[in-house]
């Protein structure tokens, strides 16, 4: 059997001990753990990394402690606007949705796109009507309510900010057009794969912003900056502050520096996140595997949320900077 991998993140930050309880960190470091199995067992049964990522990622939307489908934060109105995209390193296709407010599983719906329409990106309401053709699974705005981000929410209005996800303290080198948290917190899920058959893939998804407005998009949805798959280098998921992912387009910024200046993908990330976004004041990481199954979960902020496994590796699950 060929090598098999598999990584994943719930989001990069300052994720500092004394921010969560005993109880939350397990909470966390089992939910990684579980959705890293689910996808993990996938890709042992002979399944494709589209599926295993597509899969991984569907079940961190599920769970509320993630910023993605039923976990996502509120927008300044006071609703959802979500956003997801695949990539399959093999072809090379890719699917991608932004701003959808009532699909269940927005990795679906990009996945859908990627295969059942001639478009790679759509937004919302368009997306939606899509999904709906496709008979993908939608809820009320009730489940999406969690009081954790009703809170977050409540906190970003009465402070006039955005907030993102996991960060408590973010010196910006320039003014935002709008206000921003100093608080604020970066969440995103994403996992990539690699395959008994030498494929790659890769799948990202967010809530966005809390108290974000003017239908925000970040890095998640966009490919080539927070998502990105070549089965000739390797398979990339970010999360961070999607503005300078989108201005760095980090995910493939990383596989170029491994096909034209041969970097191994360890190096080539680190030059990506440590020396081209850290210095332009962009926090955040990845997690990556290239085609020989080599596993990279780099990361500049405090903390990510983050777990590997492959035929080659053990199972890991982090969240500190400590934990390698």
């Amino acid at each position: 059997m060929s090598h098999i991998a598999l990584a994943l993140h719930g989001g990069a930050g300052t994720i500092a001990r004394h921010l969560l309880t005993p109880e939350a960190e397990q909470n966390y470091r089992q939910a990684l753990h579980d959705a890293l199995l689910t996808g993990y067992e996938l890709l042992r049964q002979g399944a494709s990394a589209l599926d295993a990522v597509e899969q991984t990622v569907v079940q961190l939307e599920d769970c509320p402690l993630f910023n993605a489908g039923r976990g996502a934060v509120f927008t300044h109105e006071g609703h959802h606007e979500m956003d997801a995209s695949i990539m399959a390193g093999h072809t090379r296709q890719a699917g991608a949705v932004t701003g959808v407010r009532a699909i269940q599983n927005p990795i679906q719906a990009a996945r859908l796109v990627m295969e059942k329409s001639e478009h790679v990106l759509l937004a919302w309401p368009g997306a939606e009507e899509f999904a709906r053709q496709q008979g993908l699974a939608m809820q009320p705005p009730a489940y999406f309510f969690t009081e954790h981000r009703y809170e977050q929410l409540q906190d970003a209005l009465a402070s006039g900010r955005v907030q993102l996800d996991h960060s408590e303290k973010h010196p910006l080198q320039e003014p935002l057009p709008f206000t921003e948290d100093p608080k604020k917190k970066m969440g995103t899920v994403g996992a990539v794969a690699l395959d008994q058959h030498g494929h790659l893939a890769a799948a990202t998804s967010t809530g966005g912003m809390t108290n974000k407005r003017f239908s925000r998009v970040g890095d998640s949805p966009i490919i080539g900056a927070g998502t990105w798959a070549d089965d000739r280098t390797c398979a990339i998921s970010c999360t961070g502050h999607g503005e300078y992912f989108i201005r760095a387009v980090v995910a493939h910024d990383v596989a170029c520096l491994m096909e034209y200046r041969g970097l191994s993908l360890a190096e080539a990330c680190r030059v990506v996140v440590h020396d081209k976004l850290a210095p332009i004041g962009g926090e955040g990481g990845l997690v990556a595997v290239d085609a020989a199954g080599n596993i990279a979960l780099p990361f500049n902020s405090e903390g990510m949320y983050r777990a590997s496994i492959s035929s080659a590796s053990p199972l890991f699950v982090g969240i500190y900077k400590e934990e390698q």
